[in-house]
């Protein structure tokens, strides 16, 4: 259960819940343990045992052999979705989606069968809200199941128009179909040369929009796309470019959208982002990442809020005023100085050491 490989194989499956508990997860980004790691690894050198190496991949810990009668059964169903009748596409697509949920190893069958994602992706272009909108679902979520399987992140992004109809699918489908579209590019991206390739094709826009007007899944499932997008440097700028960081910051303040966490983690990585910096001191991004670092109980967003102050301050020093009030008033600088995670401890640090030079020379 606490191994990395099953439990991103978990949220690849589409679940969102932590799968001892059922409580609902604040966000999908994974954090390495290595605190824990280090401890395996000290207690396996005590004892002279070998640590395993890491596997390559999260690999199909589900995989299932295929009978002669599945595969038959798979082209049938591929043929129908040829057919020129509608309702025989409808139904086609409908088996198909459900398979692809059900059965882990038709996702990787399907990959292998030659012209299969293209056939899904012809049906796809076929079919938009306003022209059968449960058909364009039902598509979108066979091609975000069938991605799961890590062999078929790369076949899917090397058919030219995968990545244009998912976007044209996020921008305009019900809202189940949006959210969906929003998983698979989440997928999707956990290549890095699908990073660039959904970065380019303009995704990141209607995600920012997605995050910003979508149900509470569907915000989730943008949030971790645009997280994951973002670790590439150049879509940090398309971010900031499409609206995200005034997305982000509202977010945070809405505290019953159940967002906090995720908007921070990708409020911190932008920090980097010049514009972004300058887009948080007009938005009231400093109050508000204030507030975060006095009141949250959740040490990671501390870290991550402090971490964006630090850019911040480092921007524009006029904003070290409105910290000193705070440090005056409250003191949650030295409060997170002494009692934060070893990467918060040094921002604060760092942030309470620049107060006192400016203090020292004013």
């Amino acid at each position: 259960t606490y191994d990395r490989a099953y439990i991103q194989a978990w949220l690849n499956a589409g679940h969102r819940t932590c799968p001892r508990t059922q409580q609902v997860l604040s966000h999908v980004i994974l954090t390495p343990n290595y605190l824990v790691r280090n401890m395996i690894q000290q207690w396996c050198e005590s004892q002279g045992i070998e640590l395993p190496a890491p596997q390559n991949g999260t690999g199909d810990i589900y995989q299932e052999g295929i009978t002669e009668g599945e595969r038959i059964h798979l082209d049938s169903l591929l043929e129908r979705m040829a057919f020129p009748s509608i309702e025989q596409q409808k139904q086609a697509a409908k088996e198909l989606r459900l398979l692809t949920k059900r059965m882990p190893s038709f996702r990787a069958l399907l990959g292998e069968t030659p012209d299969a994602i293209p056939l899904l992706l012809s049906l796809l272009s076929r079919a938009d809200s306003d022209h059968h909108p449960e058909v364009q679902e039902d598509v979108v979520t066979t091609i975000l199941n069938l991605s799961i399987h890590d062999e078929n992140k790369k076949i899917v992004t090397d058919t030219p128009e995968a990545i244009p109809l998912l976007i044209k699918a996020l921008k305009k489908g019900s809202m189940e179909t949006r959210s969906n579209s929003a998983a698979t590019l989440f997928t999707l991206s956990a290549l890095d040369a699908n990073k660039v390739k959904i970065g380019e094709a303009g995704a990141i826009s209607p995600l920012v929009e997605l995050l910003d007007q979508g149900s509470s899944m569907a915000k989730k499932d943008a949030a971790a796309a645009i997280f994951n997008l973002c670790i590439m440097h150049d879509n940090r700028a398309r971010a900031v470019r499409d609206g995200a960081v005034r997305v982000l910051l509202k977010t945070i303040m809405d505290e019953s959208a159940g967002l906090v966490d995720e908007s921070l983690a990708i409020l911190a990585i932008l920090s980097s982002n010049q514009q972004a910096l300058e887009e948080i001191g007009r938005n009231g991004g400093t109050r508000c990442i204030l507030d975060i670092i006095r009141e949250s109980t959740s040490g990671r967003n501390r870290e991550n809020a402090v971490a964006v102050l630090h850019a911040v301050c480092w921007n524009d020093r006029t904003k070290l005023k409105e910290v000193r009030e705070e440090e005056d008033e409250n003191g949650s600088l030295t409060v997170l100085s002494q009692n934060g995670t070893s990467r918060a401890r040094r921002k604060a640090a760092s942030i309470l050491e620049r107060l006192r030079r400016v203090a020292n020379t004013a």
